[in-house]
């Protein structure tokens, strides 16, 4: 059975959906959401979801009364290009919908990303539905309103979420039973944005998720569904309470605000994108990182930074990559460039503001805050926590 979280933004506020079989709700919370004047509905479609997913997705639309037309890709960070959304555009533009019509994207962090993008800028802005099938995007990307594309700079330089635009979504729809057809390296990825949240959750929202996390962690693994439901409600909870608190991330430094919620992808983002970087130093097929697993490096690096800062002590460092560890997440890469060429790559991230970096940090125990231009020697130090 299905619950609901609600992300409080008064007349834009939406209801987070979740529960194994809540894709059968998708088109009746969608009806709900764009009104019965809709006739069509756009689906944008990861071409890795299984055709169970798919049909259960458009078989509960088209029971709600939608006609639907589908794109289907396949979803790279390379691929998560202007020119793919524009593509979708011209699909968008060529079946003659409406400002009234949704856009429905069915899929992961990147789906989600490039088609709330096209709902975002086609005829100035129609709706979107958010149908997560990964773990990553259930607790994060489909919640919030973020979307965007990256940019590719001469020399296959790739600038994450470089272009983009706030657009919340009338509805998310989180399906935990979908989490069953993932390969087990995608459902890892997903729990490091669990643990992420775990690190926050004392500042964001005033509750103790990491506890819970470390208690339920075997149980999530093995896929019970009441407890990836639970996972899935705790984690949309504290994201939806750091939405709420600062929707557009204008907040100061000195507040921290939705900016919290950036914790490890500054040097994540960093490493995500270079070539050849695998989390398995035995396997040089399995490279490029996947985000969560770029993001859990990125976890470690923040943590090793912060204790050469003296922000919090080694039990705490030693606590996150433990849990880190036991989901099975790489907690050290080889292969990486130099400093200097890293925090040149980090220097591109989007919350650097007037060229001084910074950096989303823990503080133990469930609390972090911003630290604008920190010690270059700290940043080296929290590097050098992820090389093998």
């Amino acid at each position: 059975m299905s619950e609901s979280v609600r992300v409080k933004l008064g007349e834009r506020g939406y209801d987070v959906v979740v529960g194994p079989g809540a894709l059968a709700e998708l088109g009746a919370r969608t009806r709900g959401s764009v009104g019965d004047g809709a006739g069509r509905a756009f689906v944008v479609i990861d071409a890795g979801v299984p055709e169970s997913g798919v049909t259960a997705a458009t078989g509960s639309l088209k029971a709600a009364g939608f006609e639907l037309r589908t794109h289907a890709f396949d979803p790279t960070e390379r691929i998560k290009s202007i020119d793919t959304a524009t593509r979708i555009l011209e699909h968008l533009a060529a079946t003659g919908q409406d400002r009234s019509e949704p856009v429905v994207a069915l899929g992961g962090g990147i789906v989600g990303d490039v088609a709330g993008f096209v709902a975002a800028t086609y005829r100035r802005g129609v709706p979107v539905i958010q149908c997560p099938t990964t773990l990553l995007a259930m607790v994060d990307a489909s919640v919030g309103g973020k979307t965007g594309v990256n940019l590719e700079l001469p020399g296959a330089k790739l600038l994450k979420n470089m272009v983009g635009s706030f657009h919340q979504p009338g509805c998310v729809v989180a399906d935990v039973s979908v989490l069953n057809s993932l390969a087990p390296r995608h459902v890892r990825a997903g729990f490091a944005e669990c643990i992420k949240h775990a690190m926050i959750a004392q500042s964001v929202s005033g509750v103790d998720l990491m506890g819970w996390l470390e208690a339920n962690l075997d149980a999530a693994l093995a896929g019970d569904p009441g407890v990836l439901s639970e996972l899935v409600r705790r984690n949309v909870a504290i994201k939806a309470d750091a939405v709420v608190a600062d929707e557009r991330e204008t907040a100061p430094s000195t507040v921290g605000g939705r900016a919290l919620l950036n914790l490890g992808h500054t040097f994540g983002h960093a490493i995500e994108t270079l070539d050849g970087i695998t989390p398995d130093a035995s396997d040089p097929s399995l490279a490029p990182l996947h985000h969560g697993e770029a993001v859990g490096l990125g976890l470690i690096a923040a943590g090793a930074c912060s204790r050469a800062l003296g922000m919090v002590d080694d039990a705490w460092v030693a606590r996150v990559r433990a849990v880190i560890d036991r989901v099975g997440l790489p907690t050290a890469v080889g292969g990486l460039p130099g400093d200097d060429e890293l925090i040149e790559r980090m220097g591109h991230d989007k919350k650097v503001r007037a060229g001084v970096l910074r950096l989303v940090l823990p503080e133990g125990e469930g609390r972090s805050r911003v630290v604008d231009d920190p010690d270059r020697a700290a940043v080296v130090a929290g590097l050098g926590a992820i090389r093998a």
